[in-house]
Parts: structure tokens; C-alpha cells; sequence
């Protein structure tokens, strides 16, 4: 498979509320393989492949975490604040760009008072201590149109790892993993029977906000999400949710509990080709799924993923393997859906 794409969206710089230049990639690569295309009032993408069968909607988030502006500070200090569930101390040493309201481009490199000076830490810095040195003072910052509300964006490549190159590394695969996995889907699906809505939502990692409007434009018979996890391989006692082991299908998070019977066709296809599909009850956190499930009169609903190291940090890990499986069960589950089950 081609990971170019996958690439392109990595390095696209998309917080949430600025998801506009993931938007405009994922618009160009699907636009062929759909019949119609539109953005609705939130910012949500949403592609449609005409049916006469099923109609379901495969969903995924555009948006990343990130960092906007928030203070600047007589020397010259860009004080920031986290967008969506920022650990500061992961982004400590990273090079970020301000993208200015004269539209100049201001780079700089995240850091504290202490790590500056080379003091050794005792504590982990709240995002209260973090801020940008673009190495210049205040009124160097007022010059370039430096201004509260900027984003500041982590510049980020998109690298293969490991001996087989299985492995990827890259910013926000949180979850540009989503997007690329439905991108190559309509690419496979163009001759489906299905109705198929591809939706591509924003400001997930604030609220889940773009998924619960989405579905107002929509009425699927089901849905499918399509996000990430993080991975838990690290513990010696886990047998869950480990990168290069096979997807992940939700079973329930701390929020919701998916809808058992699209659990079992997604098993049941994993087990025919022969993936291995990693079922996840967990406590913590939660996706788009809860918002959409409960929109409107209510969706019956399904997640699935891939398991990510260094989730919300500014570089994660991932299995290209973990990611071609999960398209192949999709694939075969999209092309002659069965009706819900309930």
C-alpha cells in the first residue's frame, strides 16, 4: 500500500478549530471516488458514495491537539495554552511555527524558565509554564503580528521505522490514521451497493463537537468510527491493545458501550482472513462515537482502531500492518453490509 497520503496528512497542521488544510487533502484524494462532497456549517466533511442498499457512515476526526497563544510576556516569552489533551512535558525541545496575523511565518522552540537555563526539573511543568522562545522580545514579537489566539504548530516528519519498515512514526496519527483508512476505503468501495457517508469531523479532541453535528445532515442505518488507541504493549502483563497485533474493535470506553451485533460481523470477517482483532473494554476516555450515538433519535454504532504509542505527544508509533488489516476487514464488511441487528 501507498503511505504517501498517510504522510501528507501527518505533516498537515490541523488543531482543532484550524482543520482546514487536512480538509482540503482529504477533499482532493476522495473527490474521484464519490458522488457528492460538502462541508457543513461546523467544518465537517462529509462525502457520500450513492446506494440503493445499507446506509451506513464511516467517521474519523481531523483534527489533532496543538497549542495557541495565549500571552506574551515583556522578553519576548510566547505563552501558550493546550488545545484537546496536551502533556507539556512531551512537547518540551519541540520546534513549533507561528503562522501570524500578517500571515508571516515565526518559528520558535518550546521551553520552560528552567529548561532554558539548564535547571534540573523537580517537577513536571503545568502548560502554565510552557511557552515559545522565537528569539526576539515583545516588540519583535508586536513587528511580526505575533497576536493572542495564533496557533502554534509542531513541525513534525512523517518517518518509516524498524526492520521491515512495518513500523511509522508522525505527528497527529491521532487521527489522521482515521482519515487516510476511509480515504483508501473509497478508493476500494466505488463499486459497493451500499450508500456510504464518509464524514471527516472536527474539534473532536475539545468536546466531540463536530460529531454530534454531523449527524443532524445524515440518517445512516449504522455507524461505523475509526480512530485510535493508545497501546499498552509496554506492560509486561497486557494482552490488549498492542501495536502489530492485529486492530482494535471497542467493546466500551468510559463513556459508551458499542452495539453488540456489529461487534460480531467485524469478528466474524477478522476471523475469516485470518487478523487477529484485539477487543478493548476499557475506563478511560472516549471518541465521536458517544456523540453520535446519542444525536438525534440515536445510532447504533461500532469502533475501530489501531493501537498508537506516544498518543497525544508530538510523535506516535503505529503499525502499517494494524492499519492495512483494518481496511481489509472494512473492505469486506462495506461491500454487501448486512441490515442492523438489534
Amino acid at each position: 500500500m501507498n503511505f504517501e497520503i498517510l504522510k501528507n496528512l501527518s505533516e498537515a497542521h490541523a488543531p482543532s478549530g484550524n482543520e482546514g488544510e487536512v480538509r482540503q487533502i482529504i477533499k482532493k484524494e476522495i473527490k474521484p471516488y464519490v458522488d457528492e462532497m460538502y462541508v457543513d456549517k461546523f467544518g465537517n466533511l462529509i462525502a457520500r458514495k450513492k446506494g440503493s442498499g445499507t446506509s451506513i457512515m464511516l467517521a474519523a476526526h481531523m483534527d489533532e491537539i496543538g497549542l495557541m497563544v495565549r500571552s506574551i510576556d515583556k522578553e519576548g516569552k510566547v505563552f501558550v495554552a493546550a488545545i484537546g489533551g496536551v502533556e507539556p512535558v512531551t512537547f518540551l525541545g519541540e520546534r513549533v511555527k507561528i503562522v501570524t496575523s500578517t500571515k508571516k511565518e515565526i518559528f520558535g522552540v518550546v521551553t520552560t524558565r528552567e529548561i532554558q537555563n539548564s535547571i534540573e526539573l523537580t517537577s513536571l511543568p503545568a502548560i502554565g509554564d510552557v511557552y515559545i522562545d522565537v528569539g526576539g522580545d515583545k516588540n519583535y514579537c508586536e513587528k511580526e503580528g505575533v497576536r493572542i489566539g495564533d496557533y502554534a504548530y509542531v513541525m513534525k516528519s512523517f518517518w518509516e521505522l524498524g526492520d521491515q519498515l512495518d513500523m511509522i512514526s508522525g505527528k497527529a496519527l491521532d487521527d489522521r490514521i482515521g482519515c487516510y483508512i476511509l480515504v483508501e476505503l473509497a478508493k476500494r468501495l466505488r463499486k459497493s451497493k451500499a450508500d456510504i457517508y464518509y464524514v471527516f469531523t472536527v474539534q473532536e479532541e475539545i468536546g466531540l463537537y463536530g460529531a454530534e453535528t454531523s449527524v443532524y445532515s445524515i440518517d445512516p442505518d449504522y455507524a461505523i468510527v475509526v480512530d485510535v488507541t493508545e497501546a499498552d504493549d509496554g506492560d509486561v502483563e497486557s494482552t490488549k491493545k498492542c501495536v502489530c497485533k492485529g486492530p482494535v474493535i471497542v467493546m466500551k470506553d468510559a463513556e459508551m458501550i458499542t452495539t453488540k451485533c456489529i461487534n460480531d460481523w467485524l469478528f466474524a470477517i477478522a476471523k475469516k482472513l485470518k487478523i487477529s482483532l484485539q477487543p478493548d473494554v476499557g475506563g478511560f476516555g472516549t471518541t465521536d462515537a458517544l456523540n453520535m450515538s446519542v444525536s438525534k433519535g440515536g445510532l447504533p454504532l461500532g469502533v475501530v482502531g489501531v493501537a498508537v504509542r506516544n498518543i497525544h505527544t508530538a510523535t506516535s508509533i503505529a503499525s502499517k500492518k494494524d492499519i492495512t488489516d483494518l481496511i481489509n476487514i472494512l473492505e469486506v464488511l462495506m461491500k454487501n453490509p448486512p441490515k442492523i441487528c438489534l
